[in-house]
């Protein structure tokens, strides 16, 4: 049986998710079980205006089409907040999904979302939250982050990521870049994603196989006497079906202990 796949996309316009995305894509391929490639999606701004916002040069990344996510398993979408949602980019992406939305090609597939923001409280949340209608209108099943890191649970530093997914805090000039704990927070969200993919591709399989019974090359032969061309002879102690008396079954007794005593007082 081939491995599921798994697609790692994102949108970055400084780094910053880009830095992440290697991060949970090596978390992704940490077990083995799955294939796991990288996309970006497309560019929507011009080269002048992307100049003029000093945007990072865009890495040697394939882009990824609409029609192209139908063929994973899962896909983990990492995307940079703008005003606690997604960027226009992967909003255009979706917007252009309408086919696969009509043939239901997403149904059933997982997606978790990791992010970046300025700030702490820039939308580590909201961005995720605000991103669900997507995938509940494609049938997708959403995969949560949860809190399986320690670092999650620190206080005395500012660390991007949440039960939403995996996050960094890029400071609201973009000077900051994602630190070892939110790197490993990514990674770690690769892994359990991988996880969730391959057991469902699992249950999946054995489903299929129960449904079109036993293969093939394993079925039991069947054999007749019409096949053998042979005749079947009765019994010689056999009795017409006339003469088979029938067999009443024994009525069933009810474990009521009220109902059994109404059952005795009508049989006095």
């Amino acid at each position: 049986m081939a491995k599921p796949k798994i697609f790692v996309i994102y949108y970055s316009t400084y780094g910053h998710v880009h830095t992440l995305a290697q991060s949970v894509m090596k978390g992704v391929s940490k077990s083995g079980d799955v294939d796991v490639e990288m996309y970006q999606f497309a560019e929507t701004l011009p080269d002048d205006v992307l100049e003029k916002m000093h945007a990072a040069p865009r890495p040697n990344v394939p882009v990824i089409d609409a029609d192209k996510i139908a063929e994973a398993d899962g896909v983990l979408i990492g995307f940079p907040t703008r005003f606690g949602a997604a960027p226009a980019q992967v909003k255009a992406f979706f917007d252009a999904t309408g086919k696969l939305w009509a043939s239901g090609a997403l149904v059933g597939k997982c997606a978790g979302l990791f992010f970046a923001t300025g700030s702490q409280h820039g939308g580590q949340e909201s961005t995720a939250y605000s991103f669900l209608p997507h995938l509940a209108h494609h049938g997708m099943i959403y995969v949560p982050l949860g809190y399986p890191s320690p670092y999650m649970f620190e206080n005395d530093s500012v660390i991007g990521g949440s039960a939403w997914g995996a996050g960094t805090v890029a400071g609201s000039d973009g000077s900051l870049q994602p630190n070892y704990k939110e790197l490993d927070i990514a990674e770690i969200q690769g892994e359990k994603f991988a996880s969730v993919v391959a057991k469902l591709a699992t249950v999946s399989s054995g489903n299929e196989i129960a449904a079109g019974g036993v293969p093939e090359a394993e079925a039991v032969p069947k054999e007749s006497a019409v096949e053998h061309n042979t005749a079947v002879e009765p019994a010689a102690n056999a009795k017409p079906a006339a003469e088979v008396a029938p067999t009443n079954p024994p009525a069933p007794t009810s474990k009521n202990p009220i109902r059994r005593l109404i059952n005795k007082l009508k049989n006095l």
